[in-house]
């Protein structure tokens, strides 16, 4: 017999519904009339360029923000009614989080564990879990970046959450500690946890996500799996870069073959879309561009491929993407 589902089935299967959101800030939309439903148990990644108002969206879906307009419904419920409920069923790992520096990690673990009346039994589950059991008698202040981003996880996971957020988890990390958190991150998606992850990775929506929502300017570009995404839209190769010159823009936006170009002073991160690595390589190979110390993650077909620090791998050109 053909099972038919009530209104009831369909909202307890949604983790997250966005409806029509808006927020704007003076004269900036930041999000414009995004609409977007999450199932239980789903891995979606928010993928886009830095302004692309990725952060916005998850701040609004984890009660920071207040949108302007539209409507957003957590677990079937919201901000403004539910919000001692929500705050115990989401857990958050954002791109830095402070810490007591003069606590330990097992300290720091138990003082949030506290707030959740939660055993210490739970606290050395959630420091195997973070791959942090040698670390537990350290000092956070003597931490590295990749362990300060797996003790914000294990904080984020202590309450056994049914929504986990992560906003970019893994900026400013090396290649290995990123590898590191994907790998705890990836095992913990077997729990049936629904997880809500922004970068501008495209490798690591990749790898941890089923489902990869691209925005750009505040609204959404495309939805869905990587493959159907590659079919509808096609593929470039994408140069990320890292340099320390305070316009590198100009002389990167003049290699042969760009697409695309775009740029972060702050944290000096560039991201050039081109048409072949192999053609911008060959063809502006007497540039300034690759004369400068530039950490270079050039994107093509070989994913796993380690030359000199290289990395290579897939990436859609977003900012090609047409609405």
């Amino acid at each position: 017999m053909k099972r038919l589902f009530t209104a009831a089935d369909l909202e307890k299967s949604m983790t997250i519904e966005v409806r029509n959101v808006c927020k704007s800030f003076k004269d900036v939309d930041a999000v414009r009339n995004v609409s977007l439903r999450v199932e239980s148990g789903e891995a979606l990644a928010l993928l886009g360029p830095n302004g692309a108002g990725k952060t916005t969206l998850v701040e609004m879906i984890e009660g920071v923000q207040i949108p302007d307009s539209g409507e957003i419904q957590i677990l079937g419920k919201n901000w403004k009614n539910d919000e001692h409920f929500l705050r115990q069923e989401i857990g958050l790992a954002l791109q830095e989080t402070r810490f007591q520096e003069r606590l330990t990690v097992e300290e720091t673990l138990r003082l949030f564990a506290s707030f959740y009346q939660l055993k210490k039994e739970r606290t050395n589950e959630v420091l195997e879990i973070i791959q942090l059991e040698s670390k537990r008698k350290t000092w956070v202040v003597e931490l590295s970046g990749g362990q300060r981003q797996r003790l914000a996880l294990g904080i984020a996971i202590l309450p056994r959450p049914r929504i986990l957020i992560l906003d970019e988890p893994t900026t400013g990390l090396d290649p290995n500690a990123r590898r590191d958190l994907w790998k705890i991150l990836e095992d913990f998606k077997a729990t049936g946890t629904t997880l809500l992850l922004t970068t501008h990775y495209m490798e690591e929506a990749e790898f941890l996500c089923e489902r990869i929502v691209m925005l750009d300017q505040g609204k959404i570009l495309a939805d869905g799996t990587l493959n159907q995404l590659l079919d509808k839209f096609g593929e470039g190769d994408l140069i990320e870069y890292v340099i320390t010159e305070a316009t590198p823009s100009v002389e990167a936006r003049a290699l042969c073959g760009v697409i695309s170009s775009n740029w972060n002073s702050e944290t000096g991160q560039g991201l050039l879309t081109v048409n072949s690595i192999s053609e911008t390589f060959i063809l502006s190979s007497g540039s300034n561009f690759f004369k400068n110390e530039i950490n270079c993650n050039l994107k093509g077909e070989y994913s796993s491929a380690f030359v000199n620090g290289i990395i290579s791998l897939k990436m859609i050109n977003i900012m090609k993407l047409e609405q």
